[in-house]
């Protein structure tokens, strides 16, 4: 690729509707398989996070969660963190988790045996279901089994994206090409906010119809314009496809002819993957224990952040503190759109700086967030009555802070570190573990939040802020820099580290002492 531009050099080109262009390079034209590829996170994260503001809409509570819609109209007996503290609520909430978390154990299979293209396929058709079922809803089962076809689909895009894309885009774009997964999840967030924030005042009590009906529209680009993606040429060759095509099609995505080297690495890979016929035994295997580690620790820790009990509740979280409906939503619509300025700071220097500083600058960021916003919370917000303006807005400002510190670690790095790290012989079964434990733990924050913010109160934030110092100590202590490393070489990276290296052995070790 030297001598050629960076793929990602037009941000623009990331949202547009094509699913096949061209990017110049080395002075021929290219085409670039990644143009409408972030539109499955993009598609499939705006069909999700419209339910996220239709909980706070007055018409839709009334009709599915009329207790809640009581507590909130004016119950006074009732705390202000304790409002929206609902089993039913709940459960609409995390139905998309335990969903997606059943369709990852299929997914892993599925990417293995037919492809990471057809799996993101499978995936739109499940956000079209979902969608067109939500807003048809005539009662709370119809809404909850929408939810659940949401769910189907995001395990399956979580699995089979961040694999796409980490195998597609050259060691050196790798980063940021990745990131753009959590880019195109900041541009779902920040469209679905805005739409529920325009259809909230909608007359009639039919708004929150509206609001999940247009989640079939970007599920409906994604299906159409995974027809024209490319599969990638680690697939090609795992699922015994032609060498030949393989080289084609890597030629044509690097620029260059020059890409021996590199279609050697993926055969040996494939041929390795070929011996593994139970991918998830190996990775339990000592010469694999700290891909393992990653692969559970990572997406746990970008749940006990806190980030998706803000993201879901942000609008409940704003009506708490004394923010109206129409402040909490245009509140959320900001708070989107800090997070895809700081993905895209991400996109631009996550290659240049690594993986390793952004998640450490990150973490200290959204330490000092939430420590602060748990210090208002508790000094200003009582059980009864609200916090004045002034601080309603500083609470929004450090939420903005907290979002943009996430923004450029933990969001978009939680999904591109364990993407790359695996060789293709696991790499399936890896990235199952890491879409599986990310729905468990965000399934049981879903879960446990309203009933946790009833509970402890402005607590809840110290409780995430505990996890964050335990989180980058980690990070600072057991994640090697990964960044501008081929996918196929990075074995060498653990064998280099000061702790893993005292783990990780060479195969023929390993072969010995398994005898």
């Amino acid at each position: 690729m030297a001598g050629s531009q960076p793929l990602w050099s037009s941000p623009a080109s990331w949202l547009a509707w094509e699913a096949s262009s061209s990017a110049t390079t080395s002075g021929s034209q290219v085409s670039n398989p990644f143009v409408g590829q972030p539109r499955v996170s993009f598609s499939s994260f705006n069909s999700v996070l419209l339910v996220g503001g239709v909980t706070s809409m007055e018409s839709f509570l009334e009709k599915f969660f009329p207790d809640v819609y009581a507590k909130m109209r004016g119950d006074s007996a009732v705390s202000n963190y304790c409002k929206f503290n609902s089993q039913l609520l709940t459960t609409f909430t995390s139905s998309l988790y335990v969903a997606g978390l059943f369709a990852t154990f299929i997914a892993s299979w599925v990417t293995r045996r037919f492809g990471r293209r057809r799996t993101m396929l499978a995936g739109g058709f499940a956000f079209m279901a979902g969608a067109a079922l939500g807003g048809a809803a005539a009662d709370i089962y119809m809404v909850i089994f929408g939810r659940v076809l949401l769910g189907i689909g995001v395990g399956l895009a979580n699995q089979s994206v961040p694999l796409y894309l980490s195998e597609m885009a050259p060691p050196q774009y790798r980063g940021a090409f990745n990131n753009g997964f959590q880019f195109s999840i900041g541009i779902g967030a920040l469209i679905a906010n805005i739409i529920n924030y325009g259809t909230a005042n909608i007359k009639g009590g039919w708004g929150w119809r509206v609001s999940l009906a247009l989640a079939a529209v970007p599920a409906l680009l994604l299906t159409l314009g995974t027809f024209f993606l490319p599969e990638t040429p680690n697939s090609l060759i795992q699922q015994g496809g032609d060498v030949h095509d393989a080289k084609q099609l890597l030629q044509k995505i690097r620029g260059t002819t020059d890409v021996d080297q590199e279609l050697e690495d993926l055969v040996a890979a494939s041929n390795a993957s070929r011996i593994v016929r139970r991918p998830l035994r190996t990775i339990v295997r000592r010469n694999y224990r700290p891909q393992l580690v990653m692969a559970i620790a990572i997406p746990f820790f970008q749940q006990v952040t806190g980030i998706n009990a803000i993201a879901f509740y942000q609008p409940v979280l704003f009506r708490t503190i004394g923010l109206g409906q129409n402040a909490s939503l245009i509140s959320a619509v900001v708070g989107g759109a800090v997070g895809i300025s700081s993905t895209l700071i991400s996109m631009i220097v996550v290659d240049r700086l690594g993986r390793r500083r952004l998640f450490l600058i990150g973490g200290i960021q959204m330490l000092i967030s939430q420590v602060i916003i748990a210090g208002i919370l508790a000094t200003q917000l009582g059980d009864h009555g609200g916090v004045s303006r002034g601080y309603a807005y500083l609470v929004l400002l450090l939420i903005c802070v907290y979002v943009a510190g996430f923004g450029w670690s933990w969001g978009p790095l939680g999904w591109l570190v364990p993407s790359e790290i695996f060789p293709l012989e696991i790499r399936s079964a890896g990235q199952s573990i890491t879409v599986a434990v990310s729905f468990i733990f965000t399934f049981i924050i879903a879960q446990t939040f309203l009933a946790m913010l009833c509970h402890m109160k402005s607590g809840i934030f110290f409780f995430f802020a505990g996890w964050l110092v335990i989180m980058t100590m980690f990070i600072h202590m057991l994640l090697p820099e990964t960044r501008n490393i081929p996918m196929e070489q990075m074995g060498r990276v653990w064998r280099e580290h000061p702790f893993w290296r005292r783990i990780v052995v060479d195969e023929g070790e390993e072969s010995k002492m398994d005898g």
